[in-house]
């Protein structure tokens, strides 16, 4: 009977959800309590559940559930809290992923830390690209795999046991007393992760971690196929797309606005390829320059995902070390990577550089004569011999429309890779998925990079692909078209708040084709000391922010993106995408990126209204 009012409800819920459950990309940070993510929204989702209340204005006002759709969101909530509830379950208990082998990845990694040993039981087969060797040579993960009838008694094993199944039937969960982990992978929706018992319960943190960091959760549109299925709705077909066609018209356009010919790999988000792209290299460091300490040489402030991705990779790869490499401000990138290639050079490692440019949030560009030449310098170890070549690793989600790569470009003649998140101007936000491509000399890695973005099921989705084929093409003119109304409203800001400081792009590199979206703004504070101006500047961001999203609730946002087809979105890096960056590498300054379709006059008219309040 239970069950029947869970199922009932769910199919009440789906027919009323709101439009945004299932397009967009990134959620309101005003209504966010991220200490509490997925867990308040599902506590009021129950209020609403015991009240038989499934109404869209009542699903309207739910707390964000997570900020940004990459770590987690409504229907992925709903899909898990649906299944914790027919299998009497925390729903905490449940995580969906869009991967089918990231979640046992997970948990391979917990235990590599925790110095615990793994046995994988599975019936069936396990995916194809599922690599046992190179998740013990490259990860350095300890396990031991077994297979086993539908039906087999799970006996007690001194460590974790995994249970891996692949069906058709999403909910389905076989929880034995011995089973710690049950993993019920379906061939086009992603998977979902059972943690039995009190005793794992110190493992959901670090899953959902992996989550938020090395792949996504189930997509919406997934998600809401899992549920279809959950509530055995015969009238629903999963949706189908055209992929080959699809993915031919995004791999060209991919070349065509890179300005490359070389191969290019599309993945799930942009942490997700960059996961592949970090992976992919530590593999070819270990083949061909076996024994030798990796460097991952990474700005210490940039884009939190990046900065915390590289330093979980380090966390459990011996021989793999971040460098800081300080790169705005006060800093020169040029050179801060001359100085640190030099030291690396000296010890006779390998360097791969991570870089944003323009950079995240002060929107700096450095000078890329001198950077290709520092680059390509020949450098010598501490024996005299030439060292290492620098693989450099551009992260160009800023400005994806700018020729780094292609013959005779500014970084053609120096190993680089540039990659880009899809949810930014690649899909207008309609989609997570990113992309990376290299110049010629890369070749030899891109293979081993695609290998790994197989091995870890983060390839883009068929819907994902769709809508990247569809959004591709008009990019470079949205970004025309965004820059054109940022730099007025930049403009207007300097003319109406002379002394705040913003960070944006000069005249004179926009000319060079540098033309982002996004500022950021340092607004003038008072007080008499450090402390009292740096409180008094953190309200004052609020404060803007507020009247913003207040005053224009149609086309003003408070969330974590940019590059969006429609509107403004403004956020706080410190508190949003320098989430897991260290306290004192974080900017509490205003972060703001405009579309190419908003009203400006207002934007500014609010804008001057929260000057004269100042």
């Amino acid at each position: 009977m239970e069950d029947n009012k869970v199922l009932n409800y769910i199919k009440d819920l789906l027919e009323n959800m709101p439009n945004d459950w299932l397009g967009l990309t990134t959620h309101r940070l005003d209504i966010y309590n991220e200490k509490l993510a997925k867990t308040q929204f599902l506590e009021q989702l129950e209020v609403l559940f015991t009240d038989n209340n499934s109404e869209t204005s009542a699903l309207n006002k739910l707390p964000t559930a997570y900020d940004y759709i990459r770590l987690g969101h409504p229907l992925s909530c709903l899909l898990e809290w649906g299944i914790a509830n027919l299998n009497n379950l925390n729903a905490k208990n449940v995580i969906s992923f869009s991967s089918r082998t990231m979640p046992v990845l997970a948990i391979l990694r917990k235990n590599l830390l925790d110095n615990k040993i793994t046995r994988i039981m599975y019936s069936g087969d396990l995916p194809e690209f599922f690599d046992t060797e190179v998740l013990k040579s490259v990860y350095g993960y300890k396990f031991e795999l077994k297979k086993v009838g539908e039906k087999a008694v799970v006996p007690e094993f001194n460590g974790s046991t995994i249970f891996f199944s692949q069906q058709d039937e999403i909910s389905n969960v076989d929880l034995q007393p011995n089973i710690d982990f049950f993993i019920n992978a379906h061939a086009l929706l992603g998977s979902v992760l059972v943690v039995n018992g009190v005793q794992n319960e110190n493992y959901i943190p670090e899953i959902q971690h992996v989550r938020r960091r090395e792949t996504i959760a189930m997509t919406p549109s997934n998600c809401y196929a899992a549920l279809r299925l959950l509530i055995k709705d015969s009238s629903f077909d999963t949706p189908k797309s055209n992929l080959e066609l699809n993915k031919t018209l995004v791999l060209d356009s991919i070349n065509e606005i890179t300005g490359t010919t070389t191969k290019v790999l599309v993945a799930s988000s942009g942490l997700s390829v960059q996961y592949a792209i970090m992976m992919g290299l530590i593999h070819d460091a270990q083949e061909k320059h076996k024994g030798k300490a990796i460097k991952f040489i990474v700005p210490p402030n940039c884009y939190g995902g990046t900065n915390d991705q590289a330093r979980r990779v380090a966390d459990c790869i011996d021989m793999v070390e971040i460098v800081d490499l300080p790169v705005d401000g006060e800093n020169d990138m040029v050179q801060s990577i001359d100085m640190v290639l030099a030291k690396i050079a000296k010890e006779d490692a390998v360097p791969y550089i991570i870089a944003e440019i323009p950079t995240n949030p002060r929107v700096e560009v450095p000078d890329l004569i001198a950077l290709s030449a520092v680059l390509s310098k020949e450098r010598k170890t501490a024996k005299g011999e030439i060292a290492i070549d620098p693989v450099f690793i551009l992260d160009q989600t800023f400005c994806p429309n700018v020729h780094f790569l292609g013959e005779g470009e500014i970084l053609s003649t120096v190993r680089t890779i540039s990659f880009a998140s899809g949810s930014k101007f690649p899909s207008g936000g309609q989609c997570t998925a990113g992309y990376c491509v290299g110049n010629s000399k890369t070749d030899g890695l891109m293979a081993i990079i695609e290998m790994h973005l197989k091995l870890c099921d983060n390839g883009a989705t068929n819907l994902q692909m769709e809508i990247l084929g569809n959004q591709l093409p008009s990019m470079n003119q949205r970004i025309i078209d965004a820059y054109k109304n940022t730099r007025e409203f930049v403009d207007f800001i300097n003319d109406t708040l002379p002394e705040a400081k913003i960070n944006f792009v000069s005249p004179a590199l926009a000319d060079q084709g540098f033309t982002p979206s996004v500022f950021s703004l340092d607004l003038p504070t008072k007080g008499n000391s450090d402390e009292e101006k740096e409180t008094y500047k953190r309200a004052l961001n609020l404060k803007l922010i507020n009247l913003m999203i207040t005053k224009i609730p149609d086309e003003s946002k408070f969330c974590v993106s940019y590059g969006q087809l429609n509107g403004c979105y403004w956020t706080i890096p410190a508190t949003s995408t320098q989430g897991t960056t260290k306290e004192g590498d974080k900017d509490y300054i205003v972060r703001a990126s405009l579309s190419p379709n908003l009203d400006l006059e207002l934007h500014k008219k609010v804008f001057l209204e929260f000057v004269n309040k100042i």
